[in-house]
């Protein structure tokens, strides 16, 4: 698999800026980027990559090692993969007491470290999270049609064969991060509820239908997305309940982390401009973005509204900005139903259809912007 990023690219997220003032987990679904971040922005910090064998079995035999090793230069220090190794962080808290050491710990998913019982050092240390790429930091060189086909994983985006990039590591994720973590012992049946769940990507969460589709058991579904949001493959997205006048669904919907691990999985070939896959994936794109910004940022909560009596909102962004996606070029009074809906709830300051419109306008207080405008206001803090 091709493993080298886009060139010229700087990701938001400043994990040094973040280190220096406290001790952080740097947790992301793999080939997000983490090691290559590290690499960039950390130079010449200890660090000890677990995924290397001989590195693995000396701090596996003595986890003091740590300690013995570090000098008074080394203010800060990096475990790579510590999820591969849990009992290394009782080491890591008595140098971060003792010494004050500023230690960054990059992994997959926080699940093995929470199940092995380790407290993710008490408050110690904050908790980021570092995502697939996004429009703000690819600038030129983002093209929508290769977001919403192959995704955003900055080697896959930039890789010359894609889709068996894209194939390749769904076989990884199962191998690797599944049953090498021992997540869950039946594979296939985990397998299987990995493509019925692709297929109610960006829809309203129905877990007896997925475990009827699946062939599993409700309870299990429901503790395989608990998988996939522990290892950051997945979100969810609750429903937003301050509306008054209408009363509001409560049950979530979900997002796969990628566009095109959830057209791979779907097993969709190209999906081209114009067709209902098309906006369906143009939707997930969207959601990709406003989740990023929102936690990069620290922007609020993504939600989503619909009433009982069927008015829709796609993304609600904190308590400020009711968000509707269309991908088509024209937009008509029909698809600002819902925005009309909730804007008579009052209590937001912004209404927007994100649309492949090539102008801004405004109607009855709505702005509808094209998706590039409303995706350079949004990075510019427009809309919190």
């Amino acid at each position: 698999m091709v493993t080298n990023m886009p060139e010229n690219i700087t990701r938001i997220l400043d994990i040094r800026k973040e280190v220096e003032k406290k001790s952080c987990f740097l947790f992301g679904p793999r080939l997000t980027g983490k090691t290559w971040l590290l690499r960039h922005t950390l130079k010449n910090i200890r660090t000890y990559n677990l995924l290397d064998h001989d590195t693995f079995l000396r701090l596996s035999r003595s986890a003091s090692l740590i300690g013995e090793e570090c000098t008074a230069r080394d203010s800060i220090v990096v475990i790579d993969e510590v999820q591969k190794l849990p009992s290394l962080l009782d080491a890591v808290h008595m140098l971060i007491e003792e010494r004050g050491i500023h230690f960054l710990l990059t992994g997959s998913s926080a699940r093995k470290l929470r199940r092995g019982g380790v407290n993710l050092l008490g408050g110690r240390a904050r908790i980021r999270n570092l995502y697939p790429l996004s429009f703000s930091e690819l600038q030129k060189s983002f093209n929508l049609e290769r977001a919403v086909n192959h995704g955003l994983l900055p080697a896959i985006y930039s890789s010359q064969e894609p889709d068996e990039d894209l194939k390749a590591y769904v076989g990884t994720y199962l191998q690797e991060e599944v049953a090498a973590e021992g997540l869950t012992r039946n594979i296939p049946a985990f397998s299987r509820f990995l493509e019925v769940a692709a297929l109610c990507n960006g829809k309203m969460i129905n877990f007896a239908n997925i475990a009827n589709d699946a062939q599993v058991a409700r309870s299990t579904v429901q503790e395989y997305f608990q998988i996939l949001k522990d290892t950051l493959l997945a979100h969810e997205v609750p429903a937003w309940r301050k509306s008054v006048r209408r009363k509001p669904i409560t049950t979530s919907k979900f997002y796969l982390f990628d566009s095109g691990v959830a057209r791979i999985l779907q097993h969709r070939g190209r999906i081209n401009p114009g067709s209902p896959e098309f906006g369906e994936a143009f939707e997930h794109f969207i959601f990709h973005e406003l989740l990023t910004y929102a936690d990069y940022c620290r922007a609020g909560e993504i939600r989503y509204w619909r009433s009982l009596s069927g008015f829709e909102v796609d993304f609600v962004l904190g308590d400020t900005a009711a968000i509707e996606v269309k991908a088509g070029k024209n937009v008509s009074p029909q698809d600002l139903k819902g925005l009309r809906a909730l804007r008579e709830e009052g209590g937001l300051k912004h209404y927007l259809m994100v649309s492949g419109e090539r102008t801004a306008r405004v109607i009855d207080g709505i702005r509808i912007l094209p998706w590039k405008e409303f995706l350079q206001q949004l990075w510019d803090g427009r809309f919190s």
